[in-house]
């Protein structure tokens, strides 16, 4: 029952979150969602879910209660405990009469009575006992709350959408259609909206006066007077969204679409290439190739937003770097404060950085105070949202702000007239322009085609950077609402209709606005009706006409410019500082440094290129190319071998050097590698680790660049001059990797010839038993076979080889000198008679040397009374994976392989040579069945001790018996070691 309580206490959070998120004075991330969510607190550390040690402290919690409950039920008389909160409660079990019924259905079970029209989720929610919707039943089975389908009804529970009619089946909505009640909430319904629609409204009239009063740069004299047309442009723009998105453009209920602020700058752009190709002397001309231009650039957007949509290529935006995307915002910002002192200060020419130009802005006082009291407005909202979080702040703020304005000029007794001509408010608008006016301009007779073609470039890095805000605005939305069914590709398609449709109706882009969409949504427009009746608000407001410009004050429009170029620099610049690497805070500066002062098409292509090259460094510095190394000391291959061979490879295993590699080899990183091989070639580390294989394994290497490529070539010259074998593993037949090597001539056709100086090999495990089996032929060339045993399975070397590997480098010659010089010096093996036969020989070749005591033959002679010889042709099976485990056997003579089913494929494992053992496992311990098949490679020989013969030696030598389990046990161990090794390096 405690694990319930607090599930129950923290779905009562949850659903407290939830009543939050309903309400309208949450904070409102600002236009970008990018800033709000890219900040890390640095005081805490905190990045994962739980420690090491917590974790781990856990495990043993759990092992403990598991031995406590094992202790009490097998003590019976011992009574049973109940659980106390803070035990660790045993997995709840449903009741086998439930057993066909989910967790999901039983939790999601509507009870006779109880109320069946609301949602599950409006239940919960108004429920004054949380816990009753769990608990009530007392009856119902227990549900194993770490179950699949608990954690179902649980995300369903908190984050599914308010379920609605239309989630309905067709008979209940047709049933619900001949109700009166029906038709009445049609029409009541919609004055819920009311308020929603109002504060859309609002906002939308906010941004129009900013964003729309600025679409035409008002300090060029051809564009002076367009402050109304770029209105009612951005009336026709968010109109014909907000249709789109209601109409199921978007799966919002209640998204709201307007223009993109952040295509001004680029509009701007395309109006100044326009006017300097035509000329200042053709005002018709320049105007109507403009407003044409603006139209097509929103048709392109539009077919870019649909093509990227209707092929499913969303996620490709995807991986655009963010912070261009920052950078480029940034770059907007300081659009923005430089056009707000243009638009506050009056200014008849385009802001430059000119020594001229600050003194006017600076030193004429008339100018002064026109910019900068729009500025110190903007400086006190910004102040007052400091101390307010409420989103409402920012529209009742601009709504009092002209009320202030007036009351001011009122009641210094100041002539309107006068005031307006001083540049406080904006000039009268003629009466008789009716709302429509801006079409008037599209004369298609009078549009100088070249110089639209001249603005192209323009038009594609708008299109570029408008696509980018699709996948940054619907997901955050989507998480604010708990919208969980949110698709890009369809809000793409959506955003593509609703931008060709803008650019058919001869408007600019739009968007689905995060901002406005929240705020509209959480004030109780989350319906497709709201969203028409906002689309038809806005249409009555763009009929007023464009006369109420005439009376606003500049300040207004200034101040509201300024605010948003301060926030747009405040997420670029401060949100980012120390949230972001620092290369790429770098390249936010200076893209926006450029875009302000070389221009905003070549600030994003710096910024592009900058961040290609801060990518390189960056991943060169931080990628390890190189995961691990290790010598063959520590690394062997899986053949089982004789001991005296094994023991003979320990000592001399150093001269084998293993390099695994790993990622995307390219110029950057190849110099990790080259650097670490050039290290192990040192002289001073070559007298002391002498090597005579490099392996290099590419098991994890995902492609190899040109240069890459080229420096293996300077390594393998590298390694021919020691005489060093450069030996590559875990190619991938046909890979890129493979074609590159090639390529650049690292190997060529005869590669694999025996004498080279270079091998590849398909596995790991293939490339160390041939070094493996250098170094013993090396070795026991040399001595006589009398002395050891050179299995049959192991190919002859020439001595021409052998004897070069011998004679080269004296470190290396100095190694297995020493290493061989143990090996006779130490040898523990008793002497054998010569009538003595099998299977004394081969016990005593294998277990001879094991023991630290020197074993007589007469044990190995009393041992093989209990082992049996059989025989097994090439190709034919010992034994089964699954078998029984009967006998172990001894190899005399032949070859064994061992295979595994992984992924319904049989693999080998490892490899048996003469001399040692094989399942003796199976016989010791409690085994049942076989874990691995053995198949004979070769015709063999062998000698089995099966378990009966086995059980018999215990009971007449348990002597014996103890001490051949002992000495079997060395090969167990061996191969255990060996194994872990090989797998925990596997990748």
């Amino acid at each position: 029952m405690s694990r319930y309580t607090s599930m129950n206490s923290q779905d009562m959070d949850s659903s407290q979150d939830i009543t939050r998120a309903i309400s309208i004075d949450g904070d409102i991330p600002s236009r970008s969602y990018y800033a709000s969510h890219i900040h890390v607190d640095s005081a805490t550390n905190a990045r994962y879910s739980e420690s090491a040690d917590s974790i781990r402290a856990y495990t043993l919690e759990l092992g403990d209660q598991y031995i406590n409950d094992i202790t009490s039920s097998n003590d019976i008389t011992r009574p049973m405990s109940n659980h106390t909160e803070d035990s660790i409660p045993r997995p709840i079990v449903p009741s086998p009469a439930y057993n066909k019924q989910s967790a999901l259905s039983r939790l999601l079970k509507r009870n006779p009575g109880s109320h069946e029209d609301q949602p599950l989720i409006k239940r919960h929610l108004s429920s004054t006992d949380y816990l009753s919707t769990v608990s009530t039943n007392t009856t119902s089975p227990s549900i194993d709350i770490d179950s699949e389908e608990w954690s179902e009804s649980i995300n369903n529970l908190l984050y599914s959408n308010r379920r609605t009619d239309k989630h309905r089946p067709p008979s209940n909505i047709l049933h619900k259609m001949r109700s009166p009640s029906a038709w009445i909430h049609c029409f009541t319904q919609p004055i819920h909206y009311i308020p929603a629609v109002i504060l859309g409204l609002l906002l939308n009239l906010l941004d129009a006066i900013s964003y729309g009063m600025i679409t035409f740069p008002l300090n060029n004299p051809i564009f002076a007077a367009f402050g109304p047309e770029g209105i009612s442009m951005f009336f026709v723009s968010c109109i014909i969204s907000q249709i789109v998105y209601s109409a199921g453009g978007s799966v919002f209920d209640g998204g709201n679409g307007s223009m993109m602020i952040e295509v001004v700058p680029f509009l701007h752009i395309m109006t100044e290439k326009i006017v300097s190709v035509v000329g200042e002397d053709n005002p018709e001309v320049a105007i109507s190739s403009t407003m044409v231009a603006f139209a097509l650039s929103s048709i392109m957007t539009g077919l870019a937003f649909f093509l990227l949509g209707a092929l499913k290529l969303g996620s490709l935006i995807g991986f655009f770097p963010r912070h261009i995307l920052v950078g480029t915002i940034g770059g907007v910002g300081w659009f923005l404060v430089a056009t707000g002192i243009e638009v506050s200060g009056r200014l008849d020419e385009s802001l430059s950085y000119t020594l001229p130009m600050f003194k006017k802005i600076f030193l004429d006082g008339h100018i002064f105070s026109l910019w900068s009291s729009s500025l110190g407005v903007a400086l006190l909202l910004r102040f007052i949202q400091h101390r307010l979080s409420s989103p409402m702040v920012v529209p009742i703020f601009f709504m009092v702000l002209p009320f202030v304005f007036y009351a001011i000029v009122f009641i210094c007794r100041l002539d309107v007239h006068a005031v307006r001509d001083a540049g406080w408010i904006f000039p009268l608008v003629e009466s008789n322009i009716p709302f429509w006016h801006f079409y008037t301009y599209y004369n298609f007779t009078k549009v100088n085609w070249s110089a639209v073609a001249e603005t192209i470039p323009a038009m594609l890095a708008l299109t570029f950077f408008g696509v980018l805000h699709v996948p940054i605005n619907v997901p955050a939305l989507g998480v604010s609402t708990n919208q969980d069914n949110v698709n890009v590709n369809r809000e793409l398609v959506g955003h593509g209709i609703s931008n060709v449709v803008s650019g058919l109706f001869g408007s600019v882009q739009n968007y689905l606005v995060y901002t406005n969409s929240l705020l509209f949504i959480r004030s109780g427009g989350d319906s497709r009706v709201a969203g028409f009746m906002l689309a038809g608000a806005t249409a009555i407001l763009w009929m007023v006409g464009p006369w109420i410009v005439g009376y606003i004050p500049v300040m207004v429009v200034g101040s509201l410019i300024f605010h948003l170029g301060l926030d747009l620099l405040k997420e670029a610049l401060i949100d980012t500082y120390k949230a972001v690497h620092y290369l790429e805070y770098i390249t936010i500066c200076v893209i926006i440094a450029c875009m302000a002062t070389i221009g905003f098409v070549e600030g994003i292509f710096v910024g592009i290129i900058m961040a290609c090259i801060f990518f390189v460094v960056q991943n060169a510095r931080n990628s390890e190319a190189i995961r691990t190394t290790y010598t063959g000391q520590y690394m062997r291959s899986t053949i089982r071998r004789l001991y005296r061979q094994e023991r003979f490879l320990r000592e001399v295993g150093g001269q084998i050097q293993v390099v695994k590699l790993q990622g995307y080899l390219f110029f950057g990183t190849i110099v990790q590698v080259e650097r670490a091989i050039r290290n192990m070639l040192d002289d001073n580390v070559w007298e002391k680790h002498p090597i005579r294989f490099l392996i290099l394994d590419f098991q994890l290497v995902q492609g190899v660049d040109f240069s890459a490529a080229e420096a293996f070539v300077r390594i393998r010259r590298l390694l021919k001059v020691k005489q060093v074998y450069m030996i590559l593993c875990n190619f991938t037949k046909g890979s890129d990797a493979e074609k590159s090597l090639v390529n650049a001539g690292v190997w060529v056709d005869n590669y694999a010839h025996e004498e080279g100086d270079i091998k590849c090999f398909e596995r790991l495990n293939d490339a160390l038993e041939w070094c493996e089996n250098k170094l013993l032929t090396s070795c026991f060339q040399k001595r006589s076979r009398s002395l050891y045993v050179m299995p049959d399975a192991q190919p002859r070397k020439s001595i021409s080889e052998t004897s070069r590997l011998l004679e080269v480098g004296s470190p290396r010659r100095e190694m297995v000198t020493n290493a061989l010089h143990h090996l006779i010096n130490d040898t523990r093996a008793p002497a054998v008679h010569s009538n003595a036969t099998q299977p004394t020989l081969i016990l005593t070749q294998v277990f001879g040397e094991i023991s630290q005591e020197n074993i007589p033959v007469e044990f190995f002679h009393r041992l093989s009374r209990y082992f049996e010889r059989r025989t097994t042709k090439a190709g034919h099976t010992v034994y089964r994976e699954g078998d029984p485990c009967s006998f172990l056997l001894i190899l005399e003579q032949g070859l064994l392989k061992g295979m595994m089913t992984l992924n319904k494929e049989e693999v080998t494992i490892e490899t048996i040579l003469p001399g040692t053992v094989v399942g003796e496992l199976g016989i010791f311990t409690t085994s049942q069945v076989r874990t691995r098949s053995l198949v004979a490679e070769q015709d063999s020989v062998y000698w089995a001790l099966t378990k009966t013969s086995f059980e018999k030696m215990c009971k007449d030598d348990p002597a014996m018996a103890n001490k051949f389990i002992l000495l079997s046990l060395y090969f167990s161990n061996e191969r255990l070691d060996t194994m872990t090794r090989y797998a925990f390096h596997l990748h």
